[in-house]
């Protein structure tokens, strides 16, 4: 339900606008080596989950 909330506030332009903010605050040098760490943290986070419900089965 949060999700479709949000996605209804936030449209094409406001999407563009933050792609633009990020753009400016970490230029396009950094922006590679964040999206790598943010890849990695979501993996960590999906193994993390992934033993979370083999020790509950357990």
């Amino acid at each position: 339900m949060i999700k479709s909330i949000l996605l209804t506030m936030i449209g094409p332009w406001q999407i563009v606008l933050i792609v633009l903010v990020v753009l400016l605050l970490f230029g396009g040098k950094k922006i590679p080596e964040l999206m790598k760490g943010l890849g990695k943290g979501i993996s960590e986070f999906k193994k993390g989950k992934e033993e979370g419900k083999e020790k509950l089965k357990e």
